[in-house]
């Protein structure tokens, strides 16, 4: 994968510093200073979002040309903690809290997700969605789908007991029960190519907007710090809690624009897969976990929230641009040959 363009002096100063491979300098450093000082909204500051992103792929499958030393220099995960910081305390006034009760926390949990008033994005693509502006969906849905399961799964070893299982077994499904080719990236990656778009990790990070990589951002906080195990498995919880119906919506709003189940086939697991994980994430894994220390529920509910907000600040950008005639994207992904 490619380093992507830089969206600002902390981006641009972290790329030539990767690149360069030898530390975080001082002009990278004073970028940071810069644009904490004076950024009004992290969570959808191109610049923060980007250059957090690129701290976390290091976890992950890195970039060309970046030693694999990278991941757990110092002086980088300096820089990256404070930008944590900004995103973490955004978060925290966008979710607002959660009182926590003496009612089992799959019940807390599902009077979470009821109250949520965010606008449908599955509702508006599956009546009207034009494919053009599916394709704009994707892109900037392949930031995290083309990783599907992976900033979760960084909590199994912070876990125990049914808690764990519970993780072990919904993961499981998304990477295929085994089988490299049922993998969700790739039932995605899929769906990618059906409409023309470039399968490539990180082929169309260039294309997406701030908040395709506050939502993942988020997902990789929570994963990659086992303080914040409870919000990871509230987050994993509301999207298994969330997901099969808005499933079944762009299942048939791509079918409307004629495509079949070879296509649809991402949604079409996902309606089936997520309806079963459904009790197991609440139930098996957030109770068990709850159960194990109390004192975490207030974090899973929090992690439910996240979830839940960062898909209306999605959708909020999304419609939005479509409301007013534009492109959702920073640029328009070329159309694969």
């Amino acid at each position: 994968m490619q380093l992507p363009k830089p969206r600002g002096p902390l981006s641009a100063g972290l790329r030539t510093d990767l690149l360069d491979g030898r530390a975080i300098s001082p002009a990278t450093t004073a970028a940071a200073d810069e644009l904490l000082a004076a950024v009004a909204d992290p969570l959808t500051d191109d610049d923060l979002q980007l250059s957090l992103a690129i701290c976390y792929e290091l976890h992950y499958r890195g970039f060309d040309g970046v030693g694999d030393t990278w991941e757990w220099d110092p002086e980088l995960l300096r820089l990256r903690a404070r930008l944590e910081e900004r995103h973490l305390a955004a978060l925290r006034e966008l979710a607002g809290t959660w009182p926590v009760t003496d009612e089992p926390v799959d019940q807390q949990l599902a009077a979470v997700i009821a109250a949520d008033d965010g606008p449908s994005l599955s509702r508006y693509l599956a009546r009207q969605g034009t494919v053009g502006q599916w394709r704009e969906y994707l892109a900037l849905r392949s930031v995290y789908h083309l990783k599907e399961g992976d900033p979760h799964t960084f909590a199994i070893p912070r876990l125990s007991g049914r808690a764990k299982a519970a993780m072990v077994e919904i993961q499981a499904d998304e990477y295929g029960g085994g089988s490299a080719e049922r993998m969700h990236s790739q039932l995605f990656a899929g769906m990618m190519r059906d409409l023309g778009l470039d399968t490539g990790y990180g082929a169309l990070w260039d294309d997406a907007p701030a908040v395709a990589f506050s939502s993942v951002n988020t997902m990789s906080l929570f994963g990659l710090h086992r303080a914040l195990r409870g919000a990871c498995l509230g987050h994993l919880a509301a999207v298994e809690m969330t997901s099969s119906e808005p499933s079944r919506r762009y299942s048939a709003g791509l079918r409307r624009l004629g495509f079949d189940e070879s296509t649809t086939v991402f949604y079409d697991e996902h309606v089936e897969a997520d309806a079963v994980h459904e009790q197991i994430a609440a139930v098996d894994m957030c109770g068990s976990l709850v159960a194990e220390d109390p004192a975490l529920a207030a974090d899973v509910l929090f992690g439910a929230q996240c979830s839940l907000v960062m898909d209306g600040l999605t959708a909020v950008h999304l419609l939005g641009a479509w409301e007013a005639g534009r492109s959702a994207l920073r640029s328009q992904p070329a159309l694969a040959a």
